[in-house]
């Protein structure tokens, strides 16, 4: 998925990329190789009448879009690997505007602009020094460079390149030029940038080039995927073997990473036209797109060439040059964990980010009466707001009527919001958040009178009996039979892993109602499998608690031995049970982004004090993660409320959030150090969280075969 979201944004990213493409920038960039003053006028007269440099400008000089615009038309320039200063350029052209000079705006557009990122010049009487590396500098008509006065204070100015030496250099991106630039001037003949300051320039770079690094990483999937389902290696496609589709979809899981941190750094430059004076939340967001996209792009690269092989090693291949660019962004702005100690630092500092979803007004219609009616259950005591919140449809809203409201995304935010203003929590419904979806749209009126209501007040609690020893993540080998008797069904086998089986009043179940060699024969083993609901106090159950690796029994195994199910429990068609299994209703739950990074995250953050640049890293790499995994959530939602439905980021959140939640705990442990062996009730916790969620890359199917999953029904891969 592209930056962009809205369908505005979808279509310029199209319509840009089409552009781009026929350009020919790439065999422009393969003339040019070796030559320091590379010739790209032709493709930057383009990109001056398009009006794609300043698109973030004022709009009295062609822009009047946001930087979250300019985002969304850099990713797709990359994405075709368009050549010239267009990096620089925009950089320079939105702080031109915002320092309001207009002239030196048109100038910037026109000719190209190059940037540094440091004050290195010295200012007095005269304007002096040697920058090294100008980015974009070879071959534009402008530069923004930085000084500092005898006082230290900084200034940045607008340079013409006929003010100045300028010394082009071929450096790995064949599709753009830095420069060496030498400068000795009067200061009175340089045009300032007024209040502008380095940081701001860094910040605006950063963000900028996340967006190149999203369309990089974007081009280098999609040239991977295409490629491995044609490469044929010992018979069969290279897509086909596990090897490639796991190394496919982490590129998925990075591809949309890189696209989330660049997209929320972009959208955060917003919040200081509210406040001026707190450029906080945009740090956050560029910092988390500094650890995320600039080494993800270079990853992409390298595994778009991996699957490639041979053919990706080549220059004729196009692969090379986006990892060049890619390498290139990074040796810019530094690699990812010079960005994480920053980021560590920011979150140490109390800050995070706090992302509002923009309704538009639609909320207008539905807000007052949503807030009157949180109002009514706020005031309640706490033991009775659960019953105030079922009689209200607001326990599960998205859920039809009369249980729930058939609530769109807009009206299930609205009521999000206003419950969590007035303090109101939900009662976490566990096990019957899957179940009883499955009995609102499959089961009889009979089952959803019984079930439904009593499960939303608590008065029935579910477990799952799904997996068995034979059929984890291959839950379609399942072996417990069904056997057909008068009345019903007599069930007879074994599950494990089965949460919350000793108080569970009832099990949603799944059972063969035809034999599995029979479903075979018939064309596939998920025939014959069918839904039942069980009475956990039936005779004939036997549930024996399983002590996991951290000394609990959450889990337990369930022996079936002939527990009799009568007809009216079967939920749906008999054999049709795998569908059901499956089922998500068509009005999903939408959520608001938590502020919180999670429990190890903040912990990780909280042993911070103190720590050196190493330890500094590997926390602010975790508050990247758990950002990302936040910012896949908020885009999904996103999606809802623009009427399209979920993408490929709801399945890349679980894989990205199951590796947060390891990696943060352990982190937590390693931080602790000999402090982990102590009986210390804080460390205990600590320690426990790290082996409790070893679970999570198995529970729900393993990580690998998820990634299976996401490989053949997300990128197409052959099975």
């Amino acid at each position: 998925m592209p930056i962009g979201i809205t369908d505005e944004h979808q279509a310029l990213s199209e319509s840009l990329r089409d552009w781009a493409k026929g350009l020919g920038g790439i065999e422009l960039a393969r003339v040019a190789e070796g030559a320091a003053s590379a010739d790209f006028d032709d493709v930057w007269r383009g990109v001056r009448d398009y009006g794609v440099a300043g698109i973030a400008a004022p709009e009295p000089n062609g822009g009047g879009g946001t930087l979250l615009d300019a985002a969304v038309a850099l990713e797709a320039c990359a994405h075709e690997l368009l050549p010239g200063p267009l990096l620089g350029s925009a950089v320079a052209a939105y702080h031109a505007g915002a320092a309001g000079l207009d002239d030196m705006i048109d100038a910037v557009i026109a000719g190209g602009c190059g940037i540094a990122l440091d004050p290195v010049l010295e200012l007095g009487d005269r304007l002096a020094g040697s920058v090294p590396v100008a980015y974009d500098g070879g071959g534009a008509a402008h530069l923004l460079l930085g000084a500092r006065g005898a006082d230290g204070e900084e200034r940045w100015f607008l340079l013409a390149a006929e003010q100045v030496e300028v010394r082009p250099q071929v450096g790995p991106d064949l599709t753009r030029r830095v420069a060496e630039v030498r400068v000795d001037i009067d200061a009175g003949e340089a045009v300032e940038v007024p209040g502008l300051l380095g940081e701001a320039v860094r910040r605006t770079a950063l963000t900028l080039a996340a967006a190149e690094a999203s369309g990089i990483a974007q081009w280098c999937l999609t040239t991977a995927v295409e490629y491995a389902k044609v490469r044929e290696q010992f018979g069969a496609p290279i897509g086909s073997f596990q090897a490639i589709k796991h190394l496919c979809a982490q590129m998925l899981e990075t591809a949309e990473a890189v696209a989330a941190t660049a997209w929320d750094a972009a959208a955060s430059a917003e919040t200081v036209l509210s406040d001026p004076g707190d450029t906080s939340q945009w740090d956050f967001a560029a910092e988390v797109a500094g650890v995320t996209a600039l080494d993800g792009a270079v990853r992409a690269a390298q595994d778009c060439i991996q699957v490639l092989g041979g053919i990706g090693f080549t220059f004729e291949h196009d692969a090379h040059l986006y990892l060049r660019r890619a390498v290139a962004l990074r040796s810019l702005l530094g690699g990812g964990d010079a960005h994480a100690v920053a980021l560590a630092g920011h979150a140490v500092a109390g800050i995070r980010r706090s992302v509002r979803v923009d309704l538009d007004g639609k909320d207008e219609e539905v807000r007052p009466r949503v807030r009157e009616a949180v109002a009514a259950v706020a005031a309640l005591p706490e033991a009775s707001r659960r019953d105030a919140l079922v009689d209200a449809a607001y326990l599960a809203p998205h859920w039809p009527a009369p249980y729930g409201l058939g609530a769109g995304p807009v009206e299930q935010l609205v009521i999000d919001e206003e419950l969590a203003a007035a303090g109101v929590a939900r009662p976490d419904i566990k096990i019957a958040g899957w179940a009883v979806p499955t009995i609102l749209k499959h089961g009889t009126d009979t089952q959803r009178a019984r079930f439904v209501e009593p499960s939303l007040r608590g008065q029935i609690t579910w477990c799952q009996l799904f997996s068995e020893p034979g059929a984890g993540s291959d839950l379609a080998s399942l072996a417990t039979r069904a056997e057909r008797v008068e009345g019903g069904w007599r069930l007879t086998g074994q599950k494990v892993w089965t949460s919350l089986a000793a108080d569970a009043d009832w099990a949603i179940c799944l059972a063969r109602t035809t034999a599995l060699e029979d479903a075979k024969r018939q064309g596939a083993k998920q025939h014959g499998i069918t839904y039942f609901l069980v009475d956990m106090g039936s005779e004939g159950i036997d549930v024996r608690p399983l002590r996991e690796l951290t000394g609990d029994a959450l889990f337990n195994e369930v022996f079936l031995d002939g527990v009799f199910v009568p007809d009216e429990l079967v939920v749906g068609d008999v054999d049709g049970g795998w569908r059901l299994a499956r089922t998500t209703l068509a009005n999903e739950r939408v959520a608001m982004a938590s502020t919180n990074l999670g429990g190890s995250v903040e912990r990780a953050v909280a042993l911070a004090e103190g720590r050196g640049e190493a330890d500094l890293a590997r926390i602010g790499h975790a508050v990247a993660l758990s950002s990302v995994c936040a910012l896949l959530g908020v885009r999904s939602t996103l999606k809802a409320l623009a009427g399209r439905g979920p993408g490929a980021e709801s399945s890349v959140a679980k894989l990205l959030t199951v590796r947060n939640r390891q990696d943060a705990s352990e982190l937590v442990v390693d931080l602790l150090g000999p402090l982990a062996l102590t009986d210390d009730p804080q460390v205990r916790e600590d320690l426990h969280q790290s082996q409790l969620t070893r679970c999570l890359s198995i529970a729900g199917g393993t990580t690998q075969v998820l990634r299976n999953v996401a490989a053949e029904r997300l990128l197409g891969l052959p099975r």
